[in-house]
């Protein structure tokens, strides 16, 4: 877990990050826990589709539940939430990527600007994000 240790500890910056770990979520978990950090998982397995994948978001993230599941919304909230230590780990998130690139790509870049860590864990297409180890 070394690229996720300095994570962690301050050595990086929270970014989106590309992580090809073979760790399962509860390793994960109990890593991110333990460094006094948040963890929010999103399955994109389940949640392909732009709406699915955006109420799913929400769900990980604590989203209030009146937020309106739309990227306009998404950036209004990620503005509005303590984002401060929080790791996103979207599994599967290859899916989503492929199935609307546009709607991918800039839910990366809002999660880009709002200072929580992402780990796009798993096979996806090419995307411009760093790897993490």
């Amino acid at each position: 877990m070394s690229g996720l240790a300095a994570l962690l500890a301050g050595e990086l910056p929270p970014a989106v990050y590309r992580w090809d770990a073979a760790y399962d979520v509860e390793e994960v978990r109990g890593a991110v826990e333990l460094a006094g950090w948040r963890l929010a998982h999103l399955d994109g397995w389940s949640h392909p589709a732009r709406a699915e994948m955006l109420e799913a978001l929400g769900e990980a993230l604590g989203l209030p539940a009146w937020w309106g599941r739309n990227l306009d919304a998404l950036a209004d909230c990620l503005r509005d939430v303590d984002t401060d230590r929080v790791a996103l780990l979207w599994d599967g998130w290859g899916p989503s990527a492929r199935e609307d690139a546009r709607s991918f790509g800039v839910v990366l870049r809002l999660l880009t600007g709002s200072g929580i860590a992402v780990l796009l864990h798993g096979d996806g297409p090419e995307v411009d994000v760093p790897p993490l180890d």
